[in-house]
């Protein structure tokens, strides 16, 4: 039972009430509260699969998809009660957190999901997409999955993004690595690497950062390491998404476009385009496919292979790239200006 202003959705790991059901998320497609809800239950074992055990911070858009969000990086942790179908009171169940140290030397503790009902709790709390570590509890100073996020330069289309995701799965396969490819929900293409948790941050993204400049090196009309906007040209390979405190959109979270961002088979990679996956329809999609992330925990690798390509850029003159602006300066790091006010000096 609920009242008009809500509901109860009656799910693995307990029953959430979610409250204004019929809020407006997306204004302009007109899909609510409710049919996001419905959406992470349809695809739950994938979605949980990409944020379980993980610290989650959540992005919550109070005033829906068509308004700026807001960083929630101290979960709340205050319980409720909810009615089963019967009417009767039942606690909304326990949930786990764990305490994160961010770049700046401050910490919180973050939303560790493990259940169905971790999901629901955050849309409850206008969360569109889900924003996780690339580490799991107990390890938080060791990831295991490295990120690749294909962003496309200014004026770039499509068909180069797909393009550059064979082009980086061919260097993680000759490193011993499986690329698993997803749209970002936007207007890139993600990589998740699952690999073993033996490395730290700094580690990881250096390994990126490697795969970037080989790519770059493969096919310099194609892809580009550059941090700075003015020196990309083709799609930038965001090796800093590997970076202490960066999460990227988990596979099925919906995106603030009304998008999915879907997992993909390889074999669809050539012919996807980033408007195919809307969250309204895209549950016969699951239902057809299935979870395509299914066997990603059994497929980590190590970084050996990209370390030591990194060592070997290095050993050939390259430098540490930038890092993002919240971080320390770095001691390998190069001058943190752009280039063109640099060259001004």
């Amino acid at each position: 039972m609920a009242g008009n202003d809500e509901m109860i959705f009656e799910v693995k790991g307990g029953n959430v009430r979610l409250t204004h059901p019929d809020k407006l998320m997306f204004p302009r497609q007109g899909w609510t509260k409710a049919d996001l809800a419905r959406h992470y239950v349809a695809c739950s074992d994938g979605a949980l699969r990409g944020v379980e055990g993980r610290p989650t911070v959540l992005k919550r858009w109070p005033r829906g998809a068509g308004a700026e969000p807001f960083f929630q990086k101290r979960a709340p942790k205050q319980g409720g009660e909810a009615k089963t179908a019967d009417g009767r009171q039942a606690p909304e169940p326990a949930r786990e957190f764990a305490t994160i140290q961010f770049p700046s030397g401050r910490s919180a503790d973050l939303l560790v999901p493990r259940q169905e009902a971790d999901l629901l709790w955050m849309v409850q709390l206008n969360c569109i997409d889900f924003n996780p570590w690339p580490v799991r509890v107990p390890d938080l100073d060791r990831p295991d999955e490295l990120r690749v996020d294909l962003d496309p330069s200014e004026g770039v289309g499509f068909a180069a993004v797909r393009e550059a995701a064979l082009a980086c799965r061919e260097v993680l396969a000759e490193k011993g690595l499986v690329a698993w490819p997803k749209t970002s929900g936007s207007r890139g293409i993600h990589l998740l690497v699952r690999i073993e948790p033996a490395w730290e941050f700094v580690d990881v993204r250096r390994a990126a950062l490697a795969l970037a400049r080989e790519v770059e090196r493969r096919h310099p009309d194609l892809a580009t390491s550059a941090w700075w906007k003015e020196e990309r040209r083709g799609v930038f390979i965001d090796y800093n998404q590997n970076a202490r405190d960066r999460t990227v959109a988990s596979a099925y979270s919906v995106r603030q476009t009304g998008l999915v961002s879907a997992p993909l088979r390889w074999e669809e990679v050539p012919g996807v385009e980033p408007e195919d996956f809307p969250m309204q329809g895209f549950t016969d999609r699951y239902a057809d496919v299935g979870d395509l992330t299914e066997g990603i925990d059994e497929a980590s690798g190590r970084l050996d292979g990209l370390l030591e390509l990194y060592d070997e850029q290095a050993q050939s003159g390259k430098e540490d790239a930038p890092w993002p602006p919240h971080f320390r300066k770095q001691p390998d790091e190069p001058p943190r200006v752009q280039p063109s006010k640099r060259r001004r000096r």
